[in-house]
C-alpha cells in the first residue's frame, strides 16, 4: 500500500517561496510512489485559536476539515516558512486547531504515528533553519516524529528559476530527495 502523505507550506503568500519549494519535494515523493495530498492553507483559513470560541461552537469547519486530512495521511511533509526568526502565525494555528480533540478520541489523535519531513526557504542567509528548530521541538512534544534530514533554502528571492524549478540542481535534487525519503520511509515504519 503506498504512503499517504499530506504536504503543504506554512504560507499564505500566492507567491511563497515555500510554496514553490513543497511541490518540488511533492513531486519526489510522488515519484517513489506516494499517495500526495497537496494543499494550500488559504484555503482552510481559520480565526486564531481561542478556547471561547472552541467552547462556545466547537472546532471550526475548516479546523474539522483539516482535522480529517491529517488523520487520513501516514506522513506530513511541511515547507515552512521563518517569521522572525520563528515558526508562522499560520503554520502554529493549524497545529492549535488540529489537536483539539473531539468526543471518544485520544488527544492528539491527528499527530499520533506521524512521521514528518521539514524544509524551509526564506530570503535570509540562514534560509530559516531558525524557524524550523521551532517547528522540529513543536512536532516532537505533540508526538509527531521528524526525520532528521531538512534542507534550508538561502536567499530564496534568487534561488528558483520562473517554472519553479531550483537554480541549484544538487539543491533541487536534495529537496526531492526529502520527500523520496519520506515516501520510502512510511511504508516500511507501517510494516
Amino acid at each position: 500500500m503506498a504512503a499517504r502523505i499530506l504536504a503543504f507550506a506554512g504560507s499564505l503568500r500566492k507567491e511563497s517561496f515555500n510554496k514553490k519549494l513543497i511541490q518540488i519535494a511533492v513531486a519526489g515523493a510522488r515519484r517513489a510512489g506516494a499517495e500526495v495530498t497537496l494543499i494550500d492553507l488559504k484555503d482552510y483559513q481559520l480565526p486564531i485559536y481561542d478556547g471561547d470560541i472552541e467552547a462556545a461552537s466547537g472546532i471550526p469547519e475548516n479546523g474539522q476539515k483539516l482535522k480529517k486530512l491529517f488523520l487520513e495521511h501516514d506522513g506530513l511533509l511541511l515547507s515552512c516558512p521563518e517569521y522572525n526568526s520563528s515558526i508562522t502565525g499560520v503554520l502554529k494555528n493549524t497545529i492549535d486547531w488540529v489537536s483539539r480533540p473531539t468526543p471518544g478520541e485520544p488527544d492528539l489523535a491527528c499527530f499520533l504515528g506521524k512521521i514528518a519531513t521539514l524544509m524551509s526557504a526564506s530570503p535570509g542567509g540562514l534560509g530559516g533553519l531558525r524557524g524550523l528548530v521551532t517547528v522540529r521541538a513543536i512536532l516532537g512534544n505533540i508526538h509527531v516524529i521528524v526525520l532528521p534530514d531538512q534542507i534550508a533554502v538561502a536567499k530564496a528571492h534568487e534561488a528558483f528559476n520562473a517554472d519553479g524549478s531550483l537554480k541549484d540542481a544538487k539543491m533541487q535534487a536534495g529537496i526531492e530527495s526529502l520527500g523520496n525519503t519520506l515516501a520510502d520511509f512510511l511504508p516500511k515504519l507501517k510494516s
